[in-house]
């Protein structure tokens, strides 16, 4: 059992590694950022990539010299893309964004996550067992004022796996899953935008002081649980909310 996962060194991705390799996976991590301490535990099963996830150019590069078809050649078991890493910048009304900002999201959410889907599909011909899970958000399938490239990035993660679907690529399963609101750094992100950024701040301010945000870890389990298990693929679109 093999997975590649992005955005590893920190929050929900973190989580990710860490329980996938609890379950005895080999874990490739691809992120600018380490995890020393799954690096640590896990000394022989967990490998580390550094690379800049908004950088299409770089992870192109990567991919063509043959560090993802490397870590996924043999092995039993089901070989599994997640593509985790996503930031929810910039946030602010259409018309008062960077446009380099907007053309990094975008890289970042979108051309990344769709080049390594396809650098994995043409690695794993012949397997069985391959799964990419997508890590979107309600925000794709639900608008929100201040949020137009976040929002337009993850229904873009939800109709590539709706569309990647409909291919019936032999052996291959697919899904794009909103994993609800998790305490990580992209919600402490959200909290210090001012409400002229983003009208909606005070909710994601009440869901931290009641306790209402997810542990990582605990969305972790039920994201890894579905994704191992026989069900996985049968719809292209999830919740996390809706698996617990």
């Amino acid at each position: 059992m093999k997975a590649i996962i992005t955005g590893h060194s920190r929050g929900l991705g973190a989580a990710l590694a860490a329980e996938l390799l609890g379950q005895g996976a080999k874990v490739l991590g691809l992120a600018r950022g380490s995890a020393a301490g799954l690096a640590a535990q896990y000394p022989e099963r967990f490998r580390e990539a550094a690379l800049d996830l908004s950088d299409a150019q770089a992870v192109t590069a990567w991919a063509g010299a043959g560090g993802l078809a490397a870590f996924l050649e043999g092995g039993e078991g089901p070989v599994m893309l997640i593509n985790n890493a996503g930031t929810v910048e910039p946030i602010g009304p259409a018309g008062t964004l960077a446009p380099a900002s907007v053309a990094q999201a975008v890289a970042l959410n979108v051309t990344v996550p769709l080049l390594l889907s396809e650098a994995f599909i043409a690695a794993t011909m012949g397997s069985a067992n391959r799964r990419i899970l997508h890590v979107s958000s309600g925000a794709g399938r639900k608008p929100y004022a201040g949020w137009s490239v976040y929002c337009a990035t993850k229904a873009a993660l939800d109709h590539h796996a709706l569309t990647v679907a409909q291919d019936a690529v032999p052996g291959l399963r697919i899904a794009s899953m909103a994993p609800g609101v998790v305490d990580t750094d992209m919600q402490a992100i959200i909290r210090g935008t001012s409400e002229e950024q983003f009208v909606l701040r005070e909710n994601f301010v009440s869901l931290k002081e009641s306790g209402a945000l997810a542990r990582p870890q605990d969305t972790a389990a039920v994201m890894v649980s579905y994704l191992l298990g026989e069900a996985f693929g049968s719809v292209a679109l999830c919740d996390v909310r809706d698996l617990a």
